[in-house]
């Protein structure tokens, strides 16, 4: 804070008072190189391999298990509504002794919550199931 005495115009001695910001901004300045500089390191401080989407044709077989979750929640085995997470994990415990074990095929409608998709790979984990895949459109071609 800088004080500035000095006499006015008319002659009577006065004391201005302001605020000097050049330390402030410098300071500030300072704290911006830093973190452009840091943020970028810190982020992709890890190799990860990202994914790539990939349009697969894929066969499904005729032991695949299809479930289906609508936009509302809602799980379905095939065409049938599952009532509960319970009662999927028990449908799935019977697949889950077959061998080979089936593939459950999960498709989720796009604007579905994630929720209702967590619900049945839960149900899947409880119900040991190894294979789930995840049934999606290829994007469309412009």
């Amino acid at each position: 804070m800088a004080l500035q005495i000095g006499s006015s115009a008319d002659g009577d001695d006065a004391v201005i008072a302001t605020i000097n910001t050049t330390p402030l901004v410098d300071v500030m300045l300072v704290l911006l190189i830093i973190f452009l500089i840091t943020i970028p390191v810190v982020t992709t401080s890890i190799p990860v391999v990202l994914p790539k989407e990939r349009v697969d044709v894929r066969e499904t077989q005729p032991e695949n298990i299809i479930i289906s979750v609508d936009k509302d929640s809602n799980v379905y085995w095939y065409d049938s509504r599952v009532s509960s997470v319970d009662a999927l994990v028990e449908k799935l415990k019977k697949v889950a002794t077959m061998k080979p074990q089936p593939e459950v095929q999960v498709r989720g409608d796009m604007a579905a919550r994630y929720e209702g998709v967590g619900k049945v790979l839960l149900a899947c984990q409880r119900a040991g199931i190894a294979k789930v895949a995840f049934i999606t459109e290829p994007p469309a071609l412009n």
